[in-house]
């Protein structure tokens, strides 16, 4: 049995943080890593059909660009320092969607970004560090 870590990254500093400390913890015991990237997306709005349609299709275009040009450079790149990795990328509430990740690959642990900044609205709505930690089924490291 192969251990998994799931790394969220969305291109900050604080993910290309988390993405280096989880390649070296996943080369130390020659784990798997799992990058996830979650678009968020609120699905709280009244649209029209067309509406619906048409945001599909922007969705779908997001997808192609995140892989384009985040993701796919990313895993080429972790590709040469770390054979095992797979990516994953996805739209959602950020937390629940790394969770439901986690939870889909069996990963043993998440591996999470810090920015440090305390706006008003993290300070209401919690981080998604902070929010991970308190809610996950698997231990998360938070990287600073």
């Amino acid at each position: 049995m192969s251990v998994k870590f799931v790394v969220g990254y969305d291109g900050s500093q604080a993910s290309e943080g988390a993405i280096r400390f989880a390649i070296a913890q996943a080369k130390s015991c020659n784990a798997v890593l799992v990058v996830a990237h979650v678009l968020e997306w609120s699905p709280y709005s009244f649209l029209t059909p067309t509406e619906i349609e048409e945001r599909h299709k922007r969705r779908n275009e997001e997808l192609k660009r995140a892989e384009q040009a985040l993701i796919g450079p990313l895993i080429a790149k972790i590709k040469s320092e770390h054979a095992e990795v797979e990516s994953v990328i996805r739209y959602g509430n950020i937390v629940d969607t790394l969770m439901s990740i986690s939870t889909d690959c069996g990963a043993d642990q998440i591996f999470i970004g810090r920015t440090g900044h305390s706006s008003l609205s993290t300070r209401v709505f919690g981080s998604v560090a902070g929010s991970l930690a308190q809610h996950a089924d698997v231990p998360v490291t938070i990287v600073p």
